[in-house]
């Protein structure tokens, strides 16, 4: 099944497409056993100042998502692949699992993803 590219809204607040895609990754965390998610992603805190989050100089966009070795229990949301200008993504040695998204197959800028050591099923995203 082909993934459906479309930059989804946010709904009519003030925070924007990538912090929504964040924030609901953020959503979906069942476990942060040493709270940096849970305790710094906010809507009050621009996205460049997120651990774990680093933002391109130019656009000030997500481009790399680093949550490796954070002990997270999640699943990953489709909103996450509204993150259009990511280019990185390391989510080695979680507790992410269930499959993967189709949506990751919109992340055209994507060059680096690191999945290792989670609980996955299914095939990735084409």
């Amino acid at each position: 099944m082909a993934a459906t590219c479309l930059t989804m809204a946010a709904p009519q607040t003030n925070i924007t497409i990538y912090q929504y895609a964040l924030l609901a990754l953020k959503a979906r965390i069942t476990s942060d056993p040493r709270n940096l998610i849970f305790t710094n992603w906010s809507t009050t805190t621009p996205i460049c100042n997120w651990v774990g989050v680093t933002c391109g100089a130019r656009h000030l966009r997500a481009a790399t998502l680093n949550l490796s070795y954070f002990g997270l229990a999640c699943t990953i949301p489709p909103k996450l692949g509204n993150l259009s200008f990511l280019v990185d993504l390391d989510i080695t040695n979680n507790n992410f699992h269930r499959f993967l998204p189709q949506e990751l197959a919109c992340l055209r800028r994507l060059k680096l993803i690191s999945l290792g050591y989670n609980k996955f099923t299914g095939m990735f995203p084409a």
